[in-house]
């Protein structure tokens, strides 16, 4: 019999990991590649509301599923219980594959504004001590992301303070834009607000996840978006959408164009900070899904033991930690990891999807607003984006089919 995980985390802690997931190192680097694609100010906030939107519409699907299911794995879960295995596999595979590099590529940017000259170095460091953390039980987990979150959102502030009345460009600044660029911005975005449903996926260590979970996680992600709409406001207001989309370190830039370039060192530490906390998050949401499979038979089934002290999958958590740590340790995949929103907005899909299936009413209309979000946004990013999410999708297609020809389900 699979021994299950310890219910500790309350509705406090829920909406910390789901922070902590959200404002990462998104909102440090994600504006100035949307702002590319939108043109304009007013279009690149356009670009934000709309990927708020469609993150809402998934937050409530995945919260009326979680409460369904709280068992470790999240949309994996949904998806098979829903629709069927094969669904499940997929958004499984997809979040499992594609978060993997995310961590990686966090663990590259925290040693990038660490050490620069040892990132990798740092980026292995960073990874092994946070599989500690977690290793050493959730709540351990919990206590690091509050510190976290706190350091983030006190640096978000500071930058918003010291821009507002930044006299500069007006919103609308910009080399124009059009409707397809309003949808690329949203959908990169979109990477920014990826993990307001991590908590889900850490289901089965939560207490009372019939109320706990529908209410945290509706309440991450809507602090996140006043933060990030404060945000933005207050980098354009300063830089413009031009110099903004040319900027490699936006927050910084628009804190020294205020005339705070001593503050600038600050907001470096803070992106280190943000991107160690989305870190911690990503290896916690990606070794509970890979719980969740190996109990199935799709990854070894030794990866579903729990630890009998400190009740986490310990070696999928172990596992993880060190796939993301020879990654980060041989090579630089911060450019590589396009796919990474094409398989989050594929994984969500599959969570509008199955919340279709639970009956008629306002959360089967946000279910369809949110699937065909999802598939719009996944399309619209750039084509090297969705051709390396499209493959790695089918690639774990093929292994599905491969593994039912052999009749091991």
């Amino acid at each position: 019999m699979t021994q299950g995980l310890r219910r500790t985390l309350g509705v406090f802690d829920a909406v910390v990991i789901g922070l902590g997931a959200m404002l990462g190192a998104g909102i440090f680097v994600a504006l100035a590649p949307a702002a590319r694609a939108a043109g304009s100010g007013t279009l690149l906030l356009a670009g934000l509301a709309l990927a708020a939107v469609v993150a809402y519409c998934n937050a409530m699907a995945s919260a009326r599923l979680a409460a369904l299911y709280p068992a470790s794995g999240g949309t994996y879960v949904y998806g098979r219980e829903r629709l069927g295995p094969f669904w499940g596999y997929l958004a499984g595979w997809g979040f499992v594959v594609g978060k993997t590099a995310s961590c990686a590529a966090m663990a590259l940017t925290v040693g990038a504004y660490v050490w620069p000259e040892q990132a990798q170095v740092v980026a292995v460091g960073a990874v092994v001590v946070l599989t500690a953390v977690n290793y050493g039980g959730v709540q351990k987990s919990a206590w690091v992301g509050r510190v976290i979150v706190a350091v983030v959102l006190a640096v978000l502030a500071m930058v918003v303070a010291v821009c507002a009345g930044g006299g500069g460009p007006s919103l609308g600044s910009g080399g124009g834009g059009s409707a397809g660029g309003v949808l690329q911005a949203a959908g990169l975005l979109f990477f920014a607000f990826a993990g307001y449903a991590r908590i889900a996926t850490l289901g089965e260590e939560v207490r009372d996840p019939e109320r706990t979970i529908p209410r945290a996680i509706p309440v991450a992600l809507g602090i996140a978006l006043v933060a990030y709409g404060c945000v933005a406001v207050a980098v354009l207001s300063v830089l413009g959408a031009g110099e903004l989309a040319s900027s490699a370190a936006p927050l910084a830039d628009a804190v020294r164009a205020a005339g705070f370039g001593e503050l600038a060192p600050v907001v470096r530490v803070g992106a280190a900070v943000a991107a160690l906390g989305a870190l911690l998050a990503l290896i916690l949401g990606v070794s509970r899904t890979t719980l969740a499979m190996a109990r199935d038979g799709h990854l070894p089934r030794v990866l579903a033991a729990v630890h009998p002290r400190f009740q986490v999958p310990h070696r999928a958590e172990l596992a993880v930690g060190a796939v993301v740590a020879v990654v980060a340790a041989t090579g630089d995949v911060r450019g590589a990891i396009g796919f990474s929103s094409f398989g989050v907005l594929a994984y969500y899909a599959v969570a509008n999807a199955s919340a279709w299936t639970l009956g008629l009413g306002r959360g089967r209309v946000l279910a369809l607003v949110g699937l065909v979000g999802c598939v719009g946004l996944a399309f619209a990013l750039p084509v090297s984006s969705v051709v390396a999410g499209a493959a790695v999708l089918a690639a774990g297609a093929a292994a599905y089919a491969w593994r039912v020809r052999r009749g091991r389900r």
